[in-house]
């Protein structure tokens, strides 16, 4: 498997995208966001997860992040998506959710082609990740993070999403902290 897009060193963040098989806009509902906020904070917890910046669309998640402590970010990443997968069926087949037949339906057909059996496939293949080298690039990825939800008029201003860092860098209310940089 390729490493170009992977995060493959312990010393560097990286601006990291993962996305819902067939952009399916799980993270609708605000169960869905919460599993995605719980897992998160549990690998901020247990797995050496730095967190600079975040924002969680309806059908995928933009993070500027890095591994610490001896963690590397794609073991992270690989954990993340599989207890996040696992977490995700589990809420729809347990929680009201209008989609359920389509979603599981789609869901399945997903992972049909796998050599490995498995039920169900929610997050595309691997991530996209991108080294972070200098300022000028943490800058352009923060304010593309932050402005996600502002470009799909889902609100006018970037710190109103509440599922965002945009607000911890506002300083408003909000369940993920992440580290601040001083940037602005």
């Amino acid at each position: 498997m390729s490493t170009k897009y992977k995060a493959t060193t312990t010393d560097q963040a990286y601006f990291i995208t993962i996305t819902a098989v067939g952009w399916i806009d799980v993270f609708t509902r605000l169960n869905q966001k919460y599993n995605i906020i719980n897992a998160l904070q549990y690998c901020q917890k247990n797995k050496g997860l730095e967190i600079y910046g975040y924002c969680i669309m309806s059908s995928h998640i933009h993070l500027l992040c890095k591994g610490t402590n001896g963690f590397i970010l794609s073991d992270i990443m690989r954990d993340f998506k599989k207890f996040t997968s696992k977490k995700i069926i589990q809420t729809i087949l347990d929680e009201p959710e209008s989609r359920r037949e389509w979603m599981l339906d789609y869901f399945k057909k997903s992972c049909e082609h796998l050599k490995k059996e498995q039920q169900y496939k929610v997050w595309q293949d691997g991530y996209h990740a991108e080294i972070v080298e200098t300022n000028w690039f943490i800058k352009q990825k923060m304010n593309y993070i932050h402005s996600n939800p502002v470009k799909d008029k889902i609100v006018t201003l970037a710190e109103d999403y509440y599922f965002s860092s945009a607000r911890n860098y506002a300083g408003l209310d909000n369940d993920l902290e992440v580290i601040l940089l001083d940037l602005f």
